[in-house]
């Protein structure tokens, strides 16, 4: 089934086309990963999609009902959450108090029950690992900790789908490696997930699609075997390198042109 669709959907600032047409559906249950060069639109794409940001132009449909204009709280409570590459967490509450912050934001427009809304914190801290520091304050926690934070917010507020915006940025490899686990975990429990992250081999270890992005424009998209190996992606990430060889042989050979046919 098709959660989310996007068609013609295009950002716009002055005269950059930050994202420009871009045409995805996301399937319920799925993990679609979002890769691109520095610069590529990422982070502005999923800012049009949870409402940080409103669209030049294009629409926005989930399960059904156009939410191009919905307001990013209204997102969250028809199920739409997302983490931030820089956390930002309220230093001067516990981190069960944050994660309480999107219990009471979350999908359907909670109750403020206070069991209800204690059952779906804790559930959110011990999936995430925080439980057995859940009363400390945010400034004790590693970047790992802060990352996996975010996610626990996010958590509580119970979203069908979450947008993970380089949930691995600032992590040692084992640390992203419980990461992974955590985000197949998420999955494999039903929800759909968009994850956006620079390591590619991360992104492909964990996706079912990848969409590639450059300079706003979808450029491929499909499993990581078939994304990695077009040739408009390689250009992407590592330029004309034909053309590039084809330069410095010609170097070469005026430099050794220059020498009477020896090396300089």
């Amino acid at each position: 089934m098709t959660l989310l669709q996007c068609r013609g959907l295009r950002k716009s600032f002055g005269g950059l086309h930050a994202i420009n047409d871009i045409d995805v559906d996301v399937e319920a249950g799925e993990i679609l990963g979002l890769i691109g060069p520095n610069g590529a639109g990422k982070t502005t794409f999923v800012n049009l999609l949870t409402g940080d940001i409103p669209p030049t132009a294009g629409t926005i449909v989930y399960r059904g009902t156009d939410i191009t204009r919905l307001a990013p709280h209204d997102r969250s409570r028809i199920g739409l959450s997302r983490t931030f590459q820089v956390p930002k967490p309220f230093g001067s509450m516990s981190i069960r108090e944050n994660v309480a912050i999107g219990s009471l934001f979350g999908k359907g427009g909670r109750s403020t029950d206070r069991r209800d809304a204690e059952a779906r914190i804790e559930a959110a801290l011990a999936t995430t690992g925080l439980d057995r520091v859940a009363d400390e304050v945010p400034t004790t926690l590693s970047t790992a900790g802060l990352k996996r934070l975010e996610v626990a917010r996010c958590l509580a507020a119970e979203p069908d789908l979450l947008f993970l915006d380089e949930p691995l940025g600032g992590l040692n490899p084992v640390e992203a490696n419980e990461a992974l686990k955590l985000i197949r975990g998420l999955r494999d429990r039903g929800m759909t997930i968009i994850f956006i992250e620079h390591i590619i081999k991360a992104v492909s270890a964990v996706s079912d699609r990848i969409m590639v992005l450059a300079q706003g424009r979808k450029l491929a998209e499909g499993t990581a075997r078939e994304v990695l190996s077009h040739d408009d992606v390689k250009r992407a990430y590592l330029g004309d390198v034909s053309g590039a060889l084809k330069r410095n042989a010609a170097r070469v050979a005026a430099r050794r042109a220059a020498a009477g046919g020896g090396w300089s």
